[in-house]
């Protein structure tokens, strides 16, 4: 659709002036929900939208910075703003700030987030035995191997860490519950920590992943459940607010 039919679209009925930030805002998300400005595409300029919507240049200017903090406009110094094409990893990593913020000043939300996310992965690893090809254990191996001989303080280790849980989740052949393993891996390692820099954590943690590996390709549905909640359930014993590991 073309800026001219789109500027159309706006100006059908007059804004209220009661609430006009929010009622720019709510049209210009309309634009985008309806497909009239598509994926890709560039939106009407700052001054196209205050001369269609007879609003000033502030209100429109809100509206569009509201867009953008959603993830649904990119907005660039000098260039028009354009339609962002939204995938799940951008919508967690868009919200990732407001849910470290709730995670880091209410503990019983904290924990919530930890049983829910035992939860999950115990779905996963479910899925993950009866559907995993040689492919997706391959991927199990390669990053399992990663974490052989790495530091827990590594990125390197985190980054395999990641690499292994998303991989059971991504085994479901639904790419929305790998983008859900990431972030609440990343939200929760955020605001807590497992210290697998004690003495033998480490080599424990690669370890249990081992035994949840094993259990997938044995097709141990069963055990593979259990090994995944006894690596969770070991993991929140050792883990704490991150503010105790900068003391």
């Amino acid at each position: 659709m073309n800026n001219a039919s789109a500027l159309t679209s706006l100006i059908e009925t007059p804004v209220s002036r009661r609430k006009l930030s929010d009622e720019v805002f709510d049209r210009l998300r309309r634009l985008i929900d309806s497909g009239q400005v598509k994926s890709g595409e560039q939106f009407p300029s700052e001054r196209e939208l205050t001369d269609a919507l007879q609003v000033g240049r502030p209100v429109v200017r809100e509206a569009l910075q509201r867009l953008e903090q959603m993830g649904m406009l990119s907005i660039s110094q000098g260039e028009r703003a354009r339609v962002s094409s939204l995938t799940p990893e951008a919508l967690f990593e868009q919200i990732g700030g407001s849910v470290r913020h709730l995670l880091g000043t209410s503990p019983d939300t904290l924990q919530q987030l930890k049983h829910a996310r035992l939860a999950f992965e115990c779905a996963m690893v479910r899925m993950a035995v009866a559907n995993a090809s040689e492919h997706d254990l391959q991927k199990l191996r390669e990053a399992l191997d990663r974490m052989r001989g790495t530091p827990g303080s590594d990125p390197e280790f985190v980054s395999a860490d990641l690499a292994f849980h998303e991989t059971i989740a991504s085994i479901s052949g639904i790419p929305l519950y790998g983008a859900i393993s990431r972030a609440m891996l990343v939200w929760l390692r955020s605001v807590s920590y497992e210290d697998v820099r004690l003495i033998g954590a480490e080599a424990l943690s690669v370890s249990e992943h081992e035994e949840i590996l094993k259990c997938i390709e044995a097709r141990d549905e069963a055990g593979a459940v259990k090994a995944i909640t006894d690596h969770l359930t070991r993991a929140r014993k050792l883990s704490g607010p991150l503010d105790r590991r900068r003391k």
